[in-house]
């Protein structure tokens, strides 16, 4: 399993919400490129990377965080990115930028078609992010819930190239209240695509279930990284079998 550390940015800054609650956004790292280059530092493969604004608007609010953030990690690690891009062309500048793996989120509710082609465009490089509320699809920043269920969702995409499907239970995020290995783990079992979890990771012992559950791909942390509750260098070795 892969450890994902989180930068979710809100005007320019890195900040964790509590269910989603943009009015409820704690700062954590006002240079979120320095906040990349610790993680990386720490030993991180990947960097999984939300524009927060960007997912409400439906356009890259922060781009000039991101951009400093690829640039502080360079070739030592990957970053993906999520947070507003509903085109294919939008993907496109994020790739050509130098970003990893692109997110889509909303657009694949609202227009599928999107995922599909950049899928063809960008194969291995286009992840799906589903957010979920009681096992509902969330769209728009998690603003508005939808009646579509989570797996359903997935099943769309099965054949369709999809590097990775990343499953937030909404309720869970940034609350430190464990992680709902249940759900993440009905999802890996239904469908092909590999399965990351995301939202409520507040332990050591949330990761070793994770990974003891079987068929989960990774798993992305944030508060409990930003508030201590362990190092980055213990989640990976846990993740990665080797402690």
């Amino acid at each position: 399993m892969i450890l994902y550390p989180a930068i979710d940015l809100k005007e320019g800054k890195c900040v964790r919400l509590e269910r989603g609650d943009m009015n409820a956004a704690t700062i954590f790292n006002e240079n979120p490129a320095e906040q990349a280059s610790e993680f990386v530092a720490a030993g991180a493969e990947w960097i999984h990377v939300v524009d927060l604004d960007g997912a409400f608007s439906g356009r890259s609010e922060n781009a000039e965080a991101v951009s400093a953030i690829l640039d502080a990690v360079g070739h030592r690690a990957k970053v993906q990115l999520g947070g507003g891009i509903r085109s294919v062309s939008h993907a496109a500048s994020w790739i050509d930028r130098g970003v990893s793996r692109v997110i889509l989120g909303t657009v694949a509710v609202k227009d599928p078609d999107v995922v599909r082609a950049a899928c063809n465009a960008f194969p291995g490089r286009v992840a799906v992010g589903i957010d979920a509320k009681d096992g509902r699809v969330a769209v728009e920043g998690w603003a508005e819930v939808t009646d579509m269920d989570v797996t359903d969702l997935a099943h769309k995409f099965e054949d369709e190239g999809v590097a990775a499907i990343i499953h937030t239970d909404i309720d869970r995020d940034g609350v430190m209240q464990g992680a709902n290995v249940a759900a993440t783990k009905a999802l890996a079992d239904a469908v092909s695509t590999p399965v990351i979890a995301s939202g409520g990771v507040s332990s050591l012992d949330d990761l070793r279930t994770l990974r003891a559950a079987g068929g989960i791909a990774g798993a992305i942390s944030g508060r409990a990284l930003y508030d201590g509750a362990f190092s980055l260098e213990d989640a990976i070795a846990i993740l990665s079998g080797k402690s």
